[in-house]
């Protein structure tokens, strides 16, 4: 049987979800099961989301755009918004018992050229990493106090 899920949404589920799914999942660790969806899925995974995950070693494998109401039959423990939009179209999930709401600024509107919209990308991933390495280290402290 599979963990209970920490879902992480936010409208396009092409950049930010994704970011912080991997980031999320890597501090996690065995034992947690980590997912990300959109409101409104762009069908695809930003290729500088993915350079930007790759630049600190987190493998992008497997990362594809879905839906959230693909998780709704689903166990889903804690739900994360991380924009505006998708805090507003979150439904209730089956057995969720928290939610949190940490907006980031979405790096796929940045402008400029590669180089430029790439150096967003690493600030918001930078500001992902610090915001989801938080909360799991507090999550892995709990579960090592009831150990």
């Amino acid at each position: 049987m599979k963990p209970p899920a920490i879902l992480i949404l936010c409208t396009g589920n092409s950049c930010r979800s994704h970011l912080a799914e991997a980031i999320l999942r890597r501090a996690l660790g065995d034992g947690f099961r980590v997912e990300s969806a959109g409101s409104n899925p762009a069908g695809y995974v930003h290729p500088l989301a993915i350079r930007a995950l790759e630049e600190i070693g987190i493998d992008t494998t497997g990362h594809h755009s879905k839906h959230m109401n693909g998780f709704l039959e689903d166990q889903v423990e804690t739900v994360i918004t991380v924009c505006g939009n998708a805090d507003q179209a979150c439904p209730m999930f089956p057995g969720q018992m928290n939610r949190h709401h940490w907006p980031f600024d979405d790096p796929a509107h940045a402008t400029g050229n590669e180089e430029e919209q790439f150096a967003v990308f690493r600030r918001v991933r930078d500001e992902i990493l610090k915001v989801f390495g938080a909360y799991a280290a507090g999550r892995l402290d709990g579960m090592n106090r009831i150990i």
